[in-house]
């Protein structure tokens, strides 16, 4: 009975590991593969085993030429999608290359060997930097800890030296926050809130060291606090005073604006061949850097608070390079 139980197991992942539409297995094929672990089988009992498995849910394809051939059709991720994943994993800077590889054998392991081979040929990039703290893993899953059980988190926060080296802010204090939620924008980015202050703060998640997560219960977040509205308004997760920014910009940057400010942004004609957006952003120096990257293409019509942090961010530049 043990070897029928393991011999449905073992044709299981043989259809997973060594089929697909270009790979396929006779019943034959599977007796000498089961024979070499030492497994006995007739053919009926193969044939048995093969409908079990169909009535599982395994999309077992059969074909006929001069033989009868079985490989597993349907999988849970098909070719496209797990490149598609393996391409993600790649250009994510947040992860390690050692913990890349990782995600992306594993990756591999859905697909059968043929089909893997053809995804590892086509891994380019992991030249790219990268992220250097294996401990991010582990702080992204205290923090959601955290936010599910309502509760606050403890940390070191550091900033990297020259030589590579750790240096921690504030002597190495610990930090006691508010989870309020997690992002992604090229970097993890853990968002806090601060009830003192009325406030949210971030910090990188690749550089919070010593986590754990508190017993202190967390206080109430405010009650309009929408964590998909409030990723919208900041620009690289740099801190600013959040204004209705309202940008007029040429009509060609339209496609620009769009994927910036999404469909949420208020849009209409402006003058001539221009177009006005009305946003909410954290006037932060990135926001401001962002506008001034398209030149003369884009001007901040209100709030005149923007406008001038913006003429003073422009002349603080200039000023770095007149003798």
């Amino acid at each position: 009975m043990a070897h029928k139980k393991l011999r449905l197991l073992y044709i299981a992942r043989m259809l997973r590991e060594q089929t697909d539409e270009d790979h396929t297995l006779t019943v034959n094929d599977m007796i000498q593969r089961l024979g070499r672990l030492g497994i006995s089988a007739e053919r009926k009992a193969i044939y048995d085993d093969l409908e079990l498995l169909r009535t599982f849910g395994m999309d077992i394809v059969h074909t006929k030429t001069k033989t009868h051939n079985y490989h597993l059709g349907r999988r849970e991720f098909e070719l496209p999608e797990l490149k598609l994943l393996i391409d993600v994993v790649q250009a994510s800077p947040f992860l390690t290359a050692k913990k890349s590889m990782e995600l992306i054998g594993k990756l591999e392991g859905l697909a059968s060997a043929a089909q893997a081979g053809a995804l590892r040929r086509q891994v380019y990039v992991l030249s790219r930097v990268k992220n250097h703290n294996e401990q991010l893993y582990y702080n992204i899953d205290g923090i959601n800890q955290a936010i599910n059980r309502k509760r606050c988190v403890q940390f070191r926060y550091f900033d990297w030296s020259i030589r590579g080296d750790r240096v921690y802010r504030h002597g190495g204090k610990t930090y006691c926050e508010c989870p309020a939620a997690l992002c992604v924008d090229r970097n993890y980015y853990f968002i806090a809130y601060r009830p003192a202050a009325e406030k949210f703060i971030h910090f990188r998640v690749d550089r919070m060291s010593d986590l754990l997560v508190s017993d202190e219960p967390r206080p109430p977040l405010p009650a309009d606090f929408d964590p998909a509205r409030y990723v919208r308004t900041i620009f690289d997760m740099h801190s600013g005073e959040i204004r209705r920014v309202t940008l007029e910009f040429d009509r060609h940057l339209l496609n620009v604006v769009m994927d910036r400010f999404g469909r949420d942004a208020f849009y209409r004609s402006g003058a001539e061949d221009t177009l006005l957006v009305s946003a909410d952003v954290e006037i932060s120096p990135t926001f401001l850097s962002w506008v001034l990257c398209f030149g003369g293409q884009v001007k901040i019509l209100e709030p005149a608070s923007a406008q001038q942090s913006l003429q003073q961010l422009a002349g603080e530049a200039l000023a770095r390079y007149q003798d």
